[in-house]
């Protein structure tokens, strides 16, 4: 057995995604190197400053897009937005709220409903599962009969 570990490596996009940062916004050093599993959590913990800066102001990639607008990547899709936007980009969209966005904010609203409902109809449906299991293993168990009670027969003496 070698104590010669090597530190699991990832791609930049791979990086970049997990950080939930724009791959081409980072320095060209992250782009063109490998990332170890160890830089990456280094960078999680204490972000340099253009992690932090670009975490703050973009561009942001579109799942980050999606989640601080409340709707899905698909949405901003059917909504035409294709590009990175920037914090600023994203804060005008909230405030102008066009209707394409008003009405991915509703879709996604239905969507999250929906979920909620076909999880609570499953586990409702499992708790009942569960109450006929167990109705049926009391119906199945079978009941111990009593003891008969012993009369005591007179001993045999030899």
């Amino acid at each position: 057995m070698s104590s010669n570990r090597t530190d699991q490596t990832m791609k930049p996009a791979t990086a970049a995604k997990k950080l939930g940062v724009y791959l081409p916004a980072t320095p060209a050093e992250f782009q063109e190197g490998v990332v170890t599993r160890s830089e990456l959590n280094a960078l999680q913990a204490d972000p340099p400053q253009w992690l932090q800066t670009l975490r703050a102001e973009g561009p942001h990639p579109r799942p980050v897009v999606a989640a601080k607008l409340g709707i899905s990547i698909a949405g901003l899709a059917r909504g035409g937005v294709t590009d990175p936007l920037t914090t600023a980009q994203i804060e005008a969209l909230k405030t102008d709220l066009p209707d394409w966005l008003q009405q991915e904010r509703a879709t996604q609203a239905d969507v999250r409903k929906e979920a909620v409902r076909v999880k609570e109809k499953q586990e409702q449906q499992e708790q009942q599962e569960k109450q006929e299991r167990e109705q049926q293993d009391k119906r199945d168990k079978p009941t111990r009969p009593s003891r008969p009670t012993r009369t005591t027969a007179p001993r045999r003496r030899s």
